[in-house]
């Protein structure tokens, strides 16, 4: 069988003076980007570079949009309005799309970062903003999404939907993600993640912290870039996969390809 999955991280998260990440070290093992708007991270600088960058290596461009929360890093609470979520979200892809049109390129999808991210997964009217946002911006758009609210939304309104598989990140039961104030939400170990990259794309789970089998069937990975390790963790999750037969290859021909099984007739 032949296994075909996307890589993307959380990247251009750096801010002014201060840096977060490797980025230009990770993107050599990315085939997409979620690229934050300046909302939780990034600024007009980083944003251009990151896309500059990534139009250079052919990485797919995606807008990482966020509550507007630099200090926290889009990491809190807030209490907005589903009508704030939506103009925020629209702002902040106004402001990627700005840079990919003057690299001569185009955003490719987007995904929720932080709080917002976990939050479109259970709030319907959260959901239904961002997806509202992304409608009105651009429908051809890839929403990276969990299985949830967001996924369920934008596939009723006809925009294509990116399942994420989180592997550094520790699943409850219910398939939220263990909050990252509780001790083992992150998961660092290379071996351990490089197990769980395999499993979820060829065996199509991931387990719990409790030892539930959660069924998953991704078309993207998720690779967080804001530690010292992310480098190291992201080449040994691609040479993981692909020491296991998978192929590693840009989002939109995932999502083609899992729609060509789809539509595959059953065999008589």
């Amino acid at each position: 069988m032949a296994w075909q999955i996307d890589l993307v991280a959380d990247i251009g998260e750096s801010f002014g003076a201060w840096t977060m990440g490797d980025d230009d070290a990770l993107l050599d093992v990315l085939t997409s980007a979620n690229i934050a708007c300046g909302f939780h991270a990034g600024d007009p600088q980083t944003m251009d570079r990151t896309v500059r960058h990534c139009v250079a290596r052919g990485i797919g461009i995606g807008a990482h949009p966020s509550f507007p929360d630099l200090v926290g890093f889009g990491r809190r609470a807030m209490d907005l309005s589903a009508d704030e979520v939506r103009t925020d979200v629209l702002y902040q892809l106004g402001a990627l799309h700005a840079f990919a049109v003057a690299h001569g390129s185009a955003v490719s999808h987007v995904a929720p970062h932080g709080r917002l991210g976990n939050l479109v997964a259970t709030r319907a009217d959260y959901a239904a903003a961002v997806v509202d946002a992304v409608g009105s911006f651009d429908p051809t758009l890839i929403v990276l999404a969990q299985d949830g609210e967001l996924a369920e939304h934008a596939r009723a309104q006809g925009i294509p939907v990116g399942i994420v598989g989180i592997v550094d990140r520790a699943y409850r039961a219910d398939g939220t993600l263990v909050p990252r104030s509780e001790p083992g939400a992150v998961i660092h170990d290379p071996e351990v993640l490089a197990r769980r990259a395999v499993r979820m794309v060829t065996e199509e789970f991931i387990e719990s912290v409790d030892g539930t089998r959660l069924s998953v069937q991704p078309h993207t990975l998720l690779l967080h870039g804001d530690n010292g390790d992310a480098v190291r963790n992201a080449r040994a999750i691609r040479a993981a996969l692909t020491g296991a037969g998978v192929h590693i290859v840009p989002l939109p021909e995932v999502l083609a390809d899992h729609a060509g099984k789809e539509t595959e007739p059953c065999p008589a």
